[in-house]
């Protein structure tokens, strides 16, 4: 079969599909989640601590689990290797033409360094960590970077309170469209074309 039917065939399977779903028509497939299934997904963590876990851990115990799993793409002391990032340095780089964003120079919040390493590390077995050894490979990570104390302990209260150097370095985005919220009710019956693209000017 060519490329080009193939192609053709799913385009028109995906416009069947969609139809099918605006009019209501179910085929069987999936199921609603469970509680434990949403549970598992549900593992992001925003920047005021919300969805941290219970677990606890200081830079001190972070240094063994940190050379273990991290240690090999972003070096012994967070100077990264090869092509892999840098944890540490780059302060004071960011108005330069190469600014060197870090974590100790560029993150805002120490939380999304949980979030991050929580949801995506160790590079090729990520979530396989425990919230203990999370907690204090991250200190660890704040340690190098000058920003808590070796045996200073992250938790789900402390980590939040960590001041990151660039906390207030961004810039809201004012644009209309980021800050509309979802109409929830008293919505339009339709949407309005009220030009196309093909026909300005």
């Amino acid at each position: 079969m060519s490329s080009w039917l193939k192609v053709v065939l799913i385009a028109g399977c995906c416009t069947a599909a969609g139809s099918a779903v605006a009019d209501g028509t179910r085929y069987g497939y999936g199921s609603t989640p469970t509680q434990a299934e949403i549970k598992a997904w549900d593992i992001d963590v925003g920047p005021d601590g919300k969805g941290l876990p219970v677990g606890q851990g200081t830079a001190t115990q972070g240094e063994e689990p940190y050379l273990q799993y991290c240690s090999a793409c972003h070096g012994e002391f967070g100077e990264g290797v090869g092509r892999y990032p840098a944890l540490i340095g780059g302060e004071d780089s960011l108005d330069q033409d190469r600014p060197k964003k870090t974590v100790g120079s560029f993150w805002p919040y120490a939380t999304t360094l949980w979030d991050y390493i929580n949801r995506s590390m160790p590079f090729g077995n990520a979530q396989s960590l425990e919230p203990d050894q999370v907690y204090a490979i991250v200190a660890y990570i704040l340690n190098m970077n000058d920003l808590i104390e070796p045996d200073t302990v992250m938790d789900q209260n402390s980590l939040p309170r960590v001041k990151m150097p660039n906390r207030n370095g961004f810039i809201p985005d004012p644009r209309p469209d980021v800050h509309n919220k979802a109409c929830m009710k008293n919505c339009k019956d339709k949407v309005e074309i009220t030009s196309q693209a093909n026909k300005l000017p």
